[in-house]
């Protein structure tokens, strides 16, 4: 096994700039396996709207594994507490194997929860709660709410409901503490790839044009046939969102494409908003130029590890 002082190494970057290919190539360098971070990846029969580029897992004839990918039916609202919980099954599963996990995706919620060990449980409704704190006001609320702890965040006091809802979760939390996730110790290696704007753009646009010529539409169609509803798909968004309102004739095929092509940019561009976020508050990505060789590449990583 490679010797790192790194238990986790972290591929991440905006959507179309080839984190899967690296992740596979350095994962078949280095003895390691890929956890998906990716939020819709985790759905089955949603591969080409939501990129699942299965051979790109493929390198010199061995398939390199991947966790986290094809585990719920569409319809299924997935979030970051079950993620988490996956997260620590699949990397457990991985190093007891000698393995390198090596987290690979764009949903910038999932690294952040993974590498800093958010320490995150579920939380059921509670109605009888709901009920007995709908007789207070807002500013009542927001004081038995700052009993639990200090009001930092504005948000979960803006109306009744999300200040209802917060103090149900703190309320939960203070009385089951034993339930939270015991998350392992990362210690983790963050690899950016990215693109000028430009690229980005016309690298999305190219993309976009190839899943629509390779499938796409039939995709979604045949999500629908198969009983999903439609208003589930629509909520997954981007590809599925815009794809099944031209299935339903509210919009047409060159309103689609162009909606689509701006809401992936706009997506894009949130990515890296969430990335900057990240450095921001003291995480350090190392970042690569996407034109850099993929051979080049992991040879940069690997010196970092």
């Amino acid at each position: 096994m490679l010797q790192t002082n790194y238990n986790l190494i972290v591929i991440l970057g905006p959507t179309a700039v080839g984190k899967t290919a690296i992740a596979a190539n350095l994962a078949y360098k280095i003895n390691g396996e890929i956890i998906s971070a990716d939020s819709r990846q985790v759905y089955k029969n949603m591969d080409i709207g939501t990129g699942k580029d299965y051979n790109d897992y493929i390198i010199k004839k061995k398939k390199i594994p991947c966790y986290l990918i094809d585990i719920h039916n569409p319809g299924y609202k997935y979030n970051v507490y079950e993620y988490q919980k996956d997260f620590i099954n699949a990397y457990n599963k991985i190093t007891r194997n000698n393995k390198i996990p090596i987290l690979c995706g764009g949903t910038g919620l999932y690294i952040e929860s993974v590498v800093k060990g958010y320490r995150m449980m579920q939380v059921p409704p509670d109605n009888k709660l709901r009920e007995e704190l709908e007789k207070y006001s807002l500013n009542e609320l927001a004081n038995i709410l700052s009993k639990f702890k200090k009001l930092h965040n504005k948000t979960d006091i803006d109306t009744k409901k999300r200040v209802i809802r917060a103090i149900e979760i703190e309320k939960y939390h203070f009385e089951h503490k034993e339930e939270f996730l015991d998350f392992p110790k990362i210690n983790y290696l963050l690899i950016g790839i990215k693109f000028d704007r430009q690229s980005q753009r016309s690298r999305i646009t190219k993309r976009l044009k190839q899943r629509l010529n390779n499938g796409m539409i039939d995709e979604v169609k045949n999500l629908i046939k198969s009983g999903i509803n439609p208003t589930d798909l629509i909520y997954y968004g981007l590809e599925y969102k815009y794809i099944t309102m031209y299935i339903l004739n509210k919009i047409s095929y060159n309103e689609m494409f162009s909606k689509l092509n701006t809401a992936i940019h706009q997506f894009a561009k949130r990515q890296m908003t969430w990335f900057r976020k990240m450095e921001k508050q003291g995480l350090k990505i190392h970042w690569i130029d996407g034109y850099t060789p993929i051979e080049e590449k992991i040879k940069i990583i690997q010196e970092k590890l």
